[in-house]
């Protein structure tokens, strides 16, 4: 699992969908794995606008990664060639191989193996 992908995941509980505190979701015995790729700095330019900072602040210390800008890239910042690589490190190329997501409101835990996170519910939190 991408890091990218846990800054567009929220709760999949019922109960969750109006809590703030389903977002983001909370990394736990997260083994990272670096899978080194091409540098796309123009889709880290566009992707940039669409991430939720504060939630990225939250997965960035949670998993120790080296720290990324108070504030989000924009105007001259988008075109920082070394923060458009530390995003593209961080974004593209840490992989999420087993571990953990677990929502901030209700508790439930979604499992990561193999890198792929599943978010099917049980039938009794299901909608």
């Amino acid at each position: 699992m991408k890091v990218a992908t846990a800054n567009f995941m929220t709760c999949a509980v019922k109960g969750c969908k109006a809590s703030p505190a389903s977002f983001p979701l909370h990394f736990h015995d997260a083994e990272l794995e670096l899978q080194e790729l091409d540098f796309q700095a123009e889709f880290i330019q566009h992707i940039i606008p669409r991430l939720d900072w504060d939630g990225l602040q939250v997965t960035v210390n949670e998993l120790g990664f080296p720290r990324i800008p108070d504030t989000k890239p924009e105007g001259d910042a988008l075109n920082d060639e070394q923060i458009l690589r530390d995003l593209h490190r961080l974004l593209l190329e840490t992989q999420v191989m087993e571990g953990k997501l677990k929502c901030g409101n209700c508790g439930h835990e979604y499992m990561i193996k193999e890198g792929i996170a599943n978010f099917l519910l049980p039938s009794h939190l299901g909608p």
